[in-house]
């Protein structure tokens, strides 16, 4: 299957003014300022296939909105190639911008002072959208993002799960084959990141829209995405499907196991026992050194087991130490 984004070899440098202490550092930074490059984007490569809906995560200045502002043609790569859809972002940017759709989470693409319903009437003629496909577009959006008690307000006075709303509507009223996502459900709560989700969940799975989407919400990536990349300092760190990720970095998981009756003693070779309450107890274990099915098969040779469960590591632990331990993907 051809990729429908291709990235080889991609940097972005800037040169910004080196900041000097002190008052005197300061005065003379103003008369002959000394320039330092800070490498924003430091030779990332990666591919992504039609319909995939990949999470791209990082730290604050790891270089995940410089990405996407280089995948959307907003800035210049100072080295390598990308290729979204067969083009080259920043050439051709208005035949480029047709095909594709973006959503940056601190700032909208609405007219501020305009009711929604009129900025969307607008990208319609803007994106020269049929007036049939319009309608059925707007219909389902509207349905799907319960937008309908704000669509004569003004974009001003929208909340900011309103306006987050608002914003996805437009992104993808003229049926981009790739939406970038920046950060969607920052500052959202529990119910509008959950229909924002849904709504990210059923234009890829119906409308087979392929979806690059940065985020700080773990949650996010637990719900909506089959493969992540992580980067740190302007370089990738990891790039594969959640469960490569959890078994290649996510260090120990538990058994918890309620057995039927009570025992003086119930421990088994290559687990240990982290936790006991009652008839509940918890084992830890390495997945390098022993599967479930292993274990769960040595403890009910010698005991009689009601339930068990395998607790896998939180995602948000795996992925904070691939940011400390800076591990890097292998070759």
């Amino acid at each position: 299957m051809s990729s429908i984004i291709t990235v080889s070899g991609l940097h972005k440098h800037f040169s910004v003014p080196k900041r000097r202490a002190g008052l005197w550092g300061t005065l003379k930074a103003l008369a002959r300022p000394e320039m330092t490059v800070v490498r924003a984007v430091d030779g990332i490569s990666f591919t992504i296939q039609p319909g995939e809906l990949v999470g791209y995560l990082g730290p604050n200045g790891a270089g995940k909105s410089t990405t996407l502002k280089m995948l959307t043609g907003l800035l210049v790569p100072s080295e390598g190639e990308v290729w979204v859809n067969g083009q080259v972002p920043w050439r051709e940017r208005e035949r480029y911008v047709a095909s594709i759709g973006a959503v940056f989470g601190q700032r909208t693409t609405l007219w501020w002072d305009l009711p929604v319903v009129e900025s969307l009437e607008l990208l319609q003629h803007i994106y020269d959208i049929p007036a049939a496909r319009f309608r059925d577009n707007l219909a389902q959006f509207r349905a799907l993002l319960d937008m309908d008690s704000f669509l004569d307000t003004p974009v001003r006075s929208l909340s900011l799960g309103q306006r987050m709303r608002a914003d996805l509507c437009a992104a993808l009223l003229h049926d981009p084959v790739l939406l970038f996502l920046d950060e969607p459900t920052i500052g959202l709560d529990v119910v509008a990141k959950e229909r924002i989700r849904q709504f990210i969940q059923h234009v890829n799975s119906e409308h087979g829209t392929t979806v690059l989407l940065t985020t700080h919400d773990l949650s996010d990536v637990e719900k909506l995405c089959n493969r992540v990349m992580i980067i740190d300092q302007g370089r990738l760190l990891f790039g594969g499907g959640l469960p490569h990720l959890m078994e290649r970095f996510g260090g120990n998981r538990e058994l918890v196991v309620d057995f039927a009756e009570e025992y003086p003693a119930v421990d088994v070779e290559g687990a240990a026992v982290v936790a006991r309450d009652g008839l509940r107890v918890t084992y830890q274990f390495a997945r390098q050194e022993i599967t479930a099915s292993a274990l769960i098969g040595r403890l009910s040779a010698r005991y009689r087991i009601q339930d068990l469960a395998v607790r896998e590591p939180e995602i948000e632990a795996t992925i904070r130490r691939i940011y400390e331990e800076k591990l890097l993907e292998s070759p």
